[in-house]
């Protein structure tokens, strides 16, 4: 397909239709990508930016940005023109089939909403190309194992966007000196997204899709709802067909280094989740605030999501042995505090520091070595972590979306049992009273236990869970089952 200059986009825009509905067979080997390593980016509204920077600051100068792709027709013309500039000629799509028929280009990096990313991942794979899919990799628990066995089928490497993976001086050396058994048995792994999320308001009914945006696109593998909030970006986050909440969209971060701690490669065998939208009426569905317990045999990892503030009418947001948005890793000796992306510190049981870690690699420049060297265990995150660490926060929203509202004091004595439960819950109490939130008025929703066999990422005597853990995919944007022989 021919570049589109930004004046011609509105005019002849990107065919779509039952054409394009099987986009081509599978591919598993396209040319060696040699000196030159061509990237399209898939999705350059937002995150999409900060990947179109990246790969254009790389040392590496044989990496180039030869497309971009996006379904709104304005933001795509304006980009082209603005990086065609630097770089020079871009090709612009509206379509990601029909980018993926471009033989020229050897990688796709992928920065669309959540919906999409499993299956642009796949379908970039089954074209030939490498993949580098921002976090969370997937939709639903199901969609995630996809990529990966496509990944294994067609030798890919995939890279996922948990950039703290590359924290090799930082986070990495914490990782393996509490492994090490430097401060005893980890008894709890906690992850904590307490980030500030106000009210996305309360539309009065269908809001008009922007006439630049292939909203049938845009949709995707998702159902083609009405568009029922008044913005149609970013606060898809908190829409359940297209978003997973801050668990997948902030949390899914530390969530990942919670399980790197923690060294499990696999789905937890038993999870629950209690939490609520709580503080204000608006057109969102995902929680605001919620605990969800993964009960791994080794320790727990609990996650916490607050939205609200410390108190209400404040703006600073609250803080747990030293972090916000980050992990504590809580040991028989002390404990570990990561504040960031980029590392560390170490504690006694008296909160005395005895160790830090700092520093960072570009997480990019890892995706390129990897793609040259053909080999994904040289990437820092490769799909399967991505996957693991995604399906933790689906499975924990699931249990979340089945649940039932009880008063405090009922959901205090059906979770005591677990370690570290109890107290997590009362300080998320305290946290909802400082918000004048009355939490026995507008009740929490405790989801069931869910017990899982973590070989076939399968709930064990719960259909409706079960359910879950997919979706049904809109024709003809369906995720392929991908089998390994």
């Amino acid at each position: 397909m021919k570049s589109l200059s930004r004046r011609n986009f509105i005019k002849a825009g990107v065919a779509t239709g039952a054409t394009l509905s099987m986009p081509f067979p599978a591919i598993t080997q396209t040319k060696s990508p040699g000196e030159t390593i061509n990237v399209g980016v898939v999705g350059i509204n937002g995150r999409g930016q900060s990947h179109i920077g990246g790969y254009i600051a790389l040392k590496d100068k044989s990496v180039r940005l030869g497309a971009l792709c996006d379904v709104d027709k304005k933001v795509l013309g304006s980009n082209v023109d603005k990086y065609g500039g630097k770089v020079g000629k871009v090709e612009g799509y509206t379509d990601i089939r029909k980018l993926l028929e471009n033989k020229d280009i050897d990688a796709i990096s992928i920065a669309t909403p959540n919906h999409w990313h499993s299956l642009a991942a796949i379908w970039s794979m089954q074209a030939g190309k490498d993949v580098y899919v921002e976090k969370p990799v997937s939709h639903n628990v199901w969609e995630g194992r996809q990529a990966v066995n496509a990944a294994r089928k067609y030798n890919k490497i995939c890279q996922t966007g948990t950039q703290s993976r590359s924290s090799r001086a930082g986070i990495f050396e914490a990782v393996k000196w509490v492994q090490a058994g430097n401060l005893g048995k980890i008894l709890i792994a906690r992850g904590m997204c307490y980030k500030p999320r106000g009210s996305i308001g309360k539309s009065d009914g269908a809001q008009t899709v922007p006439d630049t945006i292939d909203y049938d696109l845009w949709c995707g593998p998702a159902p083609k709802d009405e568009l029922r909030r008044k913005k149609l970006h970013y606060d898809w986050h908190w829409i359940w067909n297209y978003g997973n909440g801050d668990l997948g969209n902030q949390g899914i971060h530390q969530m990942d280094i919670a399980r790197w701690f923690l060294g499990e490669m696999e789905l937890a065998p038993r999870v629950w989740s209690v939490g609520g939208r709580l503080g204000y009426v608006d057109d969102g569905e995902t929680a605001n605030t919620q605990i969800v317990f993964q009960d791994y045999k080794k320790a727990p990892l609990i996650f916490e999501v607050r939205g609200l503030p410390s108190k209400k009418g404040g703006k600073d947001m609250d803080k747990f042995m030293g972090a916000g948005v980050g992990v504590v890793i809580h040991c028989e000796g002390g404990y570990v505090t990561v504040p960031n992306y980029n590392g560390g510190s170490a504690h006694d049981k008296d909160g005395k520091e005895i160790k830090k870690w700092s520093g960072s690699v570009d997480h990019f420049a890892n995706f390129i070595e990897a793609c040259r060297s053909r080999k994904h265990t040289d990437l820092h995150a490769d799909i399967l972590e991505g996957h693991l660490s995604s399906a933790l926060c689906h499975t924990g929203n699931i249990s979340y979306r089945l649940g039932t509202k009880y008063v405090a004091g009922e959901i205090m004595e059906r979770i005591k049992g677990d370690r570290g439960a109890s107290e997590t819950f009362e300080r998320m109490t305290n946290h909802l009273s400082a918000n004048e939130v009355d939490f026995n008025m507008d009740k929490l929703a405790l989801g069931p236990v869910l017990t899982m066999d973590p070989k076939t990422e399968k709930f064990l005597g719960n259909p409706e869970a079960d359910k879950m853990l997919t979706r049904e995919y809109r024709k003809p944007f369906v995720v392929p089952e991908i089998t390994l022989s």
